[in-house]
């Protein structure tokens, strides 16, 4: 870069010194060029002390054509225009003034997907965080909200749909095979949730009544041939619309709500104010093109965007530091809906495993963060899982203290206190201290502390007294630890008897009248006794993993063993089994990098053996106590990673657990392998996914019958989910009709868009020998494109982030094929850019030559002339940040 960009601090925050209220948009729409007039009510910030008489609007990649002040045009001396902003100079102070702008601005050239640009043949807008600078002259910032009236003007044939936030007030015709809508949106509301959509769409409609009796029009837009997708994403919202009347008592306020589906969208979803444009990943959903995963994840975004119409738009945020105040309370909310309409244990496993395999990674790492983060280069980088996930197990934190109904009460005086304005993270926690009558003083600091905290448990039970010491220490393990005072850190915390019973606590001698406690830790150092235990009872900690944090107490594999049986804690009955499963695994691999043979210790088999025997209401739990760790997360416990030890230790332990456990497998997956395509309750789905779990078992025997069971499921199934399981065994396999199979299945689905990208992603995340020349051999097919973000994630994403075992080849020619894609995209897309070198960023983890590989990488990108701020940030923070 020919300078370093430059960095925005927390501390440096000061309130806008106008505000815009009125803002009147109309666009004359066209792929090449379209022209935008603008007019602003704008007017002083009474509240602010700032003296400058000029007005700084932000704007990039448009092209100003002119400037009126209350409707009398300026000449080019009354202001200045950059690459970055627009500065009007003397401005009235006293009195609201009249904005008016001009602009132009090529969608078609905007391949970075902020702003206005072209997604096929559609028009549509991404403006945040910043992408509404790219559209036209304005304030860029959460806390100026306005009130948006917008008229679009388009050829009919090219844009026959219009849409716009808030209803629609009026339409038109024009000469030329022109048309115009306008739309008015009665809230204010932040520049980002600004939207629009003009193209050849199709609607499927639909009408919810709300608590209050209200009629809403339900309308979702998609382009002609996905028109048979959406009945599960109109169901889907149906559902979180009456969820969140019943659950927070939150109705919509606008008389329509539109969901958009983009086939080009850098992100999941976004909640513009009544008009969500939406990734088609998370609208679009057939039985035969879409999986079980995919039905769950469309139920979850869909939901998610819809809650953020009171935890993000009336509500939203002061500035972006405060992200996580609306992220992380909705990932809360949407994790919660999901738990109510599916299995609650099931999800919360689900919730756990992304936030220790991904969120502790970035903790751990130089990009590390806290969920209100201090400084930020590019605001773009921060919408990470930290800010997200963590940011969501700070809220539950905050439930599990206060409790459902306290939970409740807060919210409900936050909604009441801030609605309609632009607040911080200070201020939900506040509304939760008022509603409760608690100081949650010490809590806040989970907003500004980065990493992951350990919890370290040593247990000392006395038999002459019966009682159990319970010796607790929390550090956060970061180079800052001193400067750092204590969290406090809710434990839910059971204790059971040898017969596998709970036992009764009493609690520093007073009985707790239940089964379970909550241990608020809150010291660096703590005891907590219980008395009244005729024997040493085996410790339940963390239930329902009640804090984000690691934990290191130590624990025999029989009594992992024992838990795994009898815990009666849904997360910590699966956790045991995780952990007895992950000690043996990265026992094997410490025996495999010492060149001794491997063996499996028999309490896992018997562990597996007596889990099969058993019979399982919820059987997408029972997929979950079968499935092993994986080698991303088992990673996390070696002090240098070896992807090849950890691999063979964990194919080892598979293919024993196949061969010991084969009968149950197969009568298992015989018992459940069922025709029911377009059938999704949760006995369905169970049956699914325990049948697939067994087949992968199944698999790695390598046995003709196994192949055989492989492509009888995959010629069969009517269903993506099973049709895709078993195209996944036979890619990571031998199976002699691997490449007649890949053929069959792109030609039978070569139209559809998210089916290929799958087809893309099992080829880039098999663990074969073949399979880096296969990734540079896809880079090459018709249908990857560079410029199509689920393309790149699914070819690109799915090799550099899926397949440890290659990306992390020793050659390291993985590193090079990233860094060779990060600068290309560089170019197109800075955002996808730099979520692609992620990677790169962990080579602290690794032996030396690895490391030297990475950094070399990273270097190389760094020194490449017109790097973005972007992908600038997290390589630099990368090679340069201390290793926390």
């Amino acid at each position: 870069m020919s300078q370093q960009p430059n960095t925005i601090y927390l501390k440096d925050y000061t309130v806008p010194a106008y505000l815009i209220t009125q803002v009147e948009l109309k666009f004359s729409l066209a792929s090449e060029q379209t022209h935008v007039h603008s007019r602003l009510t704008v007017q002083r910030n009474p509240t602010s002390d700032a003296v400058e008489t000029s007005l700084t609007l932000l704007g990039e990649q448009i092209q100003l054509l002119s400037v009126a002040l209350n409707d009398e045009l300026l000449p080019e001396t009354a202001y200045q225009c950059n690459e970055t902003c627009l500065v009007i100079a003397d401005v009235p102070q006293q009195a609201p003034f009249v904005i008016t702008i001009e602009n132009t601005l090529s969608p078609k050239a905007n391949t970075a997907l902020e702003g206005l640009y072209l997604s096929n043949t559609m028009l549509c807008t991404q403006c945040e965080a910043q992408g509404f600078r790219r559209i036209t002259y304005f304030l860029d910032r959460p806390d100026v909200m306005s009130q948006f009236t917008t008229t679009l003007v388009a050829d009919k044939t090219l844009y026959p749909v219009l849409l716009s936030n808030g209803n629609k007030i009026a339409t038109g015709e024009l000469d030329n095979n022109q048309h115009w809508v306008t739309w008015e949106d009665p809230f204010h509301k932040p520049c980002y949730l600004f939207a629009l959509v003009a193209g050849q769409l199709e609607v499927i409609k639909d009408r919810f009544t709300t608590a209050s009796g209200r009629e809403i029009a339900l309308e979702i837009f998609v382009e002609a041939h996905d028109k048979d997708k959406c009945d599960h994403a109109m169901q889907s919202l149906k559902h979180a619309m009456a969820w969140d009347e019943q659950v927070y008592g939150r109705e919509y306020d606008l008389d329509l709500y539109m969901i958009v589906a983009v086939g080009h969208f850098n992100m999941g979803a976004m909640e513009n104010k009544g008009l969500n444009i939406f990734n088609t990943k998370f609208v679009l959903a057939r039985p035969d093109t879409a999986t079980d995963s995919d039905y769950e994840d469309i139920e979850g975004v869909i939901a998610h965007e819809y809650f953020h119409n009171w935890t993000g738009n009336r509500i939203t945020c002061r500035d972006w530091f405060q992200l996580s105040l609306k992220e992380g309370f909705t990932v809360f909310r949407d994790q919660e809906f999901t738990a109510d309409r599916t299995s609650r244990g099931v999800k919360r496993i689900e919730d756990v495993i992304l936030l220790r395999s991904r969120q502790f990674a970035e903790d751990a790492g130089p990009l590390s963060h806290p969920i209100r983060p201090e400084s930020y280069i590019e605001i773009n980088n921060f919408y990470t899982l930290t800010v997200y996930e963590k940011g969501a197990e700070v809220v539950r934190m905050i439930r599990t203290l206060v409790g459902e109904a306290g939970f409740r009460e807060g919210s409900d005086l936050y909604f009441t206190r801030h609605d309609g304005q632009a607040v911080t993270c200070e201020d939900f926690v506040q509304a939760m201290e008022d509603a409760n009558g608690v100081d949650l003083s010490q809590f806040k600091q989970w907003y500004c502390q980065a990493g992951t905290p350990l919890i370290k448990v040593q247990q000392e039970y006395d038999a002459t007294t019966k009682t159990l010491r319970l010796h607790i220490s929390q550090s956060n393990g970061t180079s800052t630890e001193q400067a750092n005072p204590p969290l406090l850190i809710p434990i839910k915390l059971g204790l059971l008897q040898s017969t596998g019973q709970p036992a009764t606590l009493y609690l520093n001698g007073a009985e707790t009248g239940s089964l379970e406690t909550v241990l608020p830790l809150s010291e660096k150092e703590q005891t907590f006794v219980f008395n009244h235990l005729l024997e040493p009872p085996i410790v339940s900690l963390l239930r329902g993993f009640s804090a984000p944090v690691k934990v290191e107490m130590e624990q025999r594999v029989e009594e992992l063993a024992f838990l795994l049986q009898h815990d009666s804690d849904l997360f910590n009955r699966w956790e045991a089994g995780q952990k007895l499963a992950a000690q043996l695994i990265l026992s094997l691999a410490t025996d495999s990098q010492n060149a001794q043979p491997l063996q499996l210790n028999p309490i896992l088999i018997s562990a597996f053996q007596a889990i099969l025997a058993q019979s399982w209401e919820d059987l997408s739990y029972l997929s979950l106590l079968l499935t092993l760790p994986s080698e991303t997360y088992l990673a996390e416990f070696m002090a240098v990673v070896d992807v090849m030890a950890l691999h063979k230790a964990r194919e080892f332990v598979r293919k024993t657990l196949a061969q010991q456990c084969q009968t149950e497998f197969f009568q298992l997956y015989q018992t459940h392998h069922k025709e029911e395509s377009g059938l999704f309750d949760a006995g369905a789905i169970g049956r699914r996914r325990v049948k697939n779990v067994c087949l992968n078992y199944l698999t790695a025997l390598q046995t003709t019958q196994t192949q055989a069971i492989n492509l009888a499921q995959f010629k069969t199934a009517k269903n993506m989910t099973d049709q895709i399981a078993a195209l996944t065994a036979i890619v990571n396999s031998c199976h002699h009709e691997k490449q007649a199979c890949l053929i069959a299945f792109y030609q039978q689905w070569q139209a559809e868009a998210l089916v290929i990208d799958k087809w893309f992603t099992l080829q880039a995340s098999s663990v074969m020998p073949e399979t880096f020349h296969q990734v540079l051999r896809l880079m090459e097919h018709p249908a990857f494109d560079m410029k199509n973000p689920n393309r790149v994630r699914s070819l690109i994403g799915a090799f550099t982030q899926a397949n440890p075992v290659h990306y992390h080849a020793s050659n390291g020619e993985g590193y090079q094929f990233l860094a060779d894609q990060v600068l290309v995209l560089n170019q197109l897309n800075p955002q996808i850019a730099s979520r692609m070198i992620i990677p790169l960023t962990g080579w602290h983890r690794f032996d030396a030559p690895r490391q030297a590989l990475m950094k070399a990488q990273l270097e190389r990108i760094m020194q490449t002339a017109d790097i973005s701020p972007d992908v600038y940030e997290i390589a630099s923070k990368s090679l340069h940040k201390a290793i926390k």
